[in-house]
This record gives structure tokens, sequence and C-alpha cells, in this order.
């Protein structure tokens, strides 16, 4: 079980990637003082919970746009990596030994992922792959920290992670129970309702209760489900709608409550969470919600993106249109105009596993805005080399190009940058 503090921290940890807390601003110059942001991390919000998580979006989103990073950013991401392959939320003082009580199963799948996008790092890679099977729960399931019971979110993203290193998810068991079974632990079969088959739970409910979906373990689990890791890349496309589970007439009535459940089957799980997303966002306004409890649903951003990249990956872009339509529409919340690191770098991903403009996506400038939360980089793509398709969907009637708009933002980075530090020597600044 987790302990309060580590119940309060994961609960903290998911408002802040579902992007409904507002996290602390600190000091925007490394060696600033004891609040100072490290050197080379996106993002400009408290690093405690989510640095790694963040860090690792922004270089697999900007590896996908093309553009080089700067080798601090690169650094300070394998500089968080642990002695045993794993990596934790944050570390404050890379030099320190890790907690393995600490280390996180989300934050090191997701700098797998970035590092295989990056390329170069294969002996990180190993190691984090490493981690990630010695850290596998007897169910094939893994957990957010070592030890604890698995849950949907964590094991998707750890599955993402062998995809992406080049690992058969098949091949990862621990008592006989592989990566894919733990994966089905969550995945609500034929005895659940009719409209939540092929949906996923966070955790497996105790004896007797009955499961809650949850959008944002659906969302991220879709994705493993579906064959995939970021950044999305798939281009295959089925023109017919994902397949719901086949399930004799009224199994959720007939099945006893003491019968266990028939696991989906492997073969079956992508479609049947697609058919799910698919019917789930049209009901919802093309977006999913998110609910908690003794509070107002509210649109759910980050489940939105991760069912489009899911929907996607699975073959049925069609279906996320609506969903990346209304991500363009209204992602600037989100990403609080471009400053949410996390935020912005998600919806770049999402921007071009749909293969729309990421330089024009509703207005914004995803790749400018996200460049600008980070150091200088290295090099940006070629002119006559956009960071999207040829085919390129443009969300408004035109734009200025990528490259002017990142241009004219390093210019003005580097001439706020210099004020900034004028103002300080006259003294602290509110």
């Amino acid at each position: 079980m987790l302990t309060a503090a580590r119940l309060g921290a994961a609960a903290l940890t998911a408002a802040l990637l579902a992007g409904t807390a507002a996290a602390p601003a600190l000091a925007d110059t490394p060696g600033a003082g004891p609040t100072a942001l490290p050197d080379g991390l996106y993002g400009k919000s408290d690093p405690t919970y989510d640095a790694v998580w963040r860090q690792s979006l922004a270089l697999t989103a900007l590896a996908a746009a093309k553009v080089t990073p700067a080798d601090s950013a690169v650094a300070w991401l394998t500089g968080q990596q642990c002695a045993d392959g794993g990596w934790q939320s944050y570390r404050a003082d890379a030099a320190a030994a890790c907690d393995a009580k600490l280390e996180d199963s989300n934050a090191t799948a997701a700098a797998i992922q970035a590092l295989v996008a990056l390329g170069g790092h294969q002996d990180a890679v190993d190691k984090g792959v490493q981690w990630i099977k010695a850290n596998q729960n007897a169910d094939g399931s893994w957990a957010y920290n070592p030890g604890n019971p698995g849950d949907a979110d964590s094991t998707g993203l750890a599955v993402s992670a062998l995809f992406a290193a080049k690992t058969d998810p098949a091949g990862v068991a621990k008592a006989g129970k592989n990566a894919f079974d733990g994966l089905a632990v969550f995945q609500l079969a034929c005895t659940a309702p009719a409209d939540q088959r092929g949906a996923f739970v966070y955790q497996t409910a105790p004896d007797g209760t009955a499961p809650e979906v949850n959008a944002l373990a659906t969302g991220q689990a879709s994705l493993a489900a579906t064959g995939g890791k970021l950044p999305v890349t798939n281009t295959n496309r089925t023109d017919t709608a994902p397949k719901p589970l086949s399930c004799a007439p009224d199994a959720a009535a007939t099945t006893p409550a003491t019968t266990p459940a028939t696991p989906v089957a492997r073969a079956d799980s992508g479609e049947a969470v697609s058919a799910y997303l698919t019917a789930r966002l049209a009901a919802d306004g093309q977006h999913l919600m998110l609910t908690l409890p003794g509070a107002t649903p509210t649109p759910d951003f980050t489940a939105t993106s991760w069912a489009a990249l899911g929907l996607v990956q699975g073959g049925h872009p069609q279906q996320a249109t609506g969903a990346v339509d209304w991500l363009a529409k209204e992602g600037g919340t989100w990403t609080k105009g471009g400053t949410d690191a996390a935020a912005t770098a998600t919806l770049l991903l999402v921007a071009q596993a749909a293969q729309r403009d990421p330089a024009a996506f509703g207005g914004s400038d995803l790749v400018a805005q996200l460049t600008a939360l980070g150091p200088a980089p290295k090099a940006v793509a070629a002119a006559g080399s956009p960071t999207a398709s040829p085919s390129a969907k443009k969300d408004d009637g035109g734009g200025i190009s990528t490259y002017w708009v990142l241009g004219i933002g390093l210019l003005i980075g580097v001439g706020g940058g210099l004020l900034l530090s004028l103002q300080r020597k006259r003294g602290p600044q509110r």
C-alpha cells in the first residue's frame, strides 16, 4: 500500500500531469538561489514531482520536430539516472545515491523513450530496460514506485518503453505473467457494462466493489494496447470504426459476481479500447473528463491527448480527429499560453501524430513555444524540412514560419535574459 505521504505525492503528480494544479514559480536562472531551476531543464515550475517526466516529453517531441536540443538538456536527463538504471521523479542532488523506494516507473519509461528518440544513448536505455524488468510485479504489471500494487498508467508506460527499446513485452515476465498479461489486469472485459468494455481502471477494485473507469489510465494504457510508443509515427489506417469486444448478450448480467472475469485477449485489446474511446469522446464533446471525488467533472486535457495518440497508433486517425480539433482549439488554456512544458510537449506530440502543422496548431507555434522553455537548441530543422508531414493540415489560414518565430523567440529570450540579469543586480524583483 502507498503511504499517506506517497499518496499525497502521487495525487499531486497526477494533478500536475493533468494540468489541474498550479505549481509555484521558481527563479528562471540557474544558480539564482536555493529555488533556482537546474541548468538544462525545460519549464519554469517546481521540478519536484515532474522534472524527469516533462524533460523526457520535451526532448521526445523536439527530436520528432528535428530540433537538436542543447547538450545541457540531454545531460541533465542522463545525469538523473540512478545507478540501477531507474529514474526518480527528480533529484536535486544528482551526485547523491538514489532512494530505491522513490524510483519512478513513469519517469523511467518516459526517459527511455526520450533517449531512444534522441539516439546515441544505448547504454542508458539498456540500463533503464533492465530496471523495468527488475521491478515488474508478479502479475506482470508495474507500480508507480517499486513494491506497490500495479496500476494501468504505469503498466502502459512501461510497455510503451519496451516497445521503444525494441524489447518484446511478451518476453518480459515475472512468475509466468508477461507485460501484456499485466496490462490486461486493468482492462474491463465482457462482465463489465457494455458502455465500459475496453476501458481501463487505474487499479483493480477490492472484491465485491464495482471497478471504476479511469480516463487517464485508459488514455495512457491505450497507446500500449495498440502497440505504440512515443513519438507516435504510425501512418497505417483502417477506414472502418474500431471493433468493440464481442460478448455474449447480457454477459454482465448473467455472470456471477464471484466468477473471475476472462481477460481481454491481447489480439483484441487495442481495438477494444479504441472502440471505447471513440464512443466516450463522442458522448463528451470530443474530450475526456477528469472526475475527482467531491469535485465537478472538468475536461481532462492529458487523458484526451493520450486518447488521440492511442487512436492514431491503432490505425484510427479519423476517430481521433474530433479530439485533435478540440485540443487545437482549447489547448492554449492547458499549456498556459505555451508556458507549461509538459502540456506543450504533449500537445506537440499530438499534432505530430495527427500530421497537423505544429507551427499553426490552433494558432500556436508549438515548436517555438517549447523551445523557448529550455536552453537554446544546437540546431533546428533546415529550411525546406518541415517538422510536420508535407501533407500536414494547418489549423488556421496561415501563420509565420516556425523558424522565423523560433529565431525571434531566441533573440527575445537573450534580450530578456540580459534585462533580468541587470534587474537582479539591483535587488530582488517581484
